[in-house]
């Protein structure tokens, strides 16, 4: 298989058996926000990338992986309309009207090069606002990695938002090297992200 997954990001197999699970290098949380719980509310999963078939699936994904976890996951796909999804003014009524409370949103951000972050970034400019920065920001950015046969990092932007406030909740990039199957990055990605929110007491 050639393909990586850009979210998100996503990686559907590479040609190394030394895959690692994702460790994060840069995070920050809400100073608004003392706790998250989303349980038993809607929560869109949507991953950013030209490609639709690995955006599908990669939501898919994600989605399990929230359900699993208490939450009502649902992929961004199966509620808004293709040539709508890149508008946030388009987007946003297709989100209000499925009552989707939350967001979870995985972008790529590089290959095999760490871009780092720091508290202005994720508190300031595109990131706050999930609708009014972020949504059109992230589209116009997007990353296509593509497999070279060698040893790969793939590095993710991972958010999460409250969208009754629309606001950024807690932000984080991963790097993972040679990820091989969707189901277990993804899957690998969202356990790191939580015991990272765990760790500042964010989530329990």
């Amino acid at each position: 298989m050639r393909h990586l997954f850009p979210a998100t990001l996503l990686l559907i197999a590479t040609v190394s058996a030394t895959a690692s699970t994702p460790k994060f290098f840069d995070v920050w949380r809400s100073p608004e926000v003392e706790r998250l719980n989303f349980a038993g509310r809607k929560v869109a999963a949507l991953v950013i990338t030209d490609d639709q078939p690995l955006q599908m699936s990669g939501e898919e994904a994600l989605t399990r992986e929230l359900t699993a976890r208490s939450v009502t996951g649902v992929a961004a796909y199966q509620i808004v309309p293709r040539e709508e999804l890149k508008s946030a003014e388009k987007a946003k009524g297709w989100f209000e009207r499925a009552a989707v409370e939350g967001v979870v949103a995985l972008r790529p951000v590089s290959r095999d090069t760490e871009k780092t972050y720091s508290p202005v970034v994720w508190s300031s400019g595109y990131y706050q606002s999930f609708w009014g920065g972020y949504y059109g920001y992230g589209w116009e950015n997007v990353y296509v990695a593509r497999a070279t046969g060698q040893t790969t990092t793939i590095v993710v932007e991972t958010l999460v938002y409250d969208l009754t406030r629309d606001r950024l909740v807690w932000a984080g990039t991963s790097a993972t090297k040679d990820p091989k199957h969707l189901q277990d990055f993804v899957k690998d990605l969202i356990t790191a992200a939580v015991d990272e929110m765990k760790k500042v007491k964010l989530v329990g």
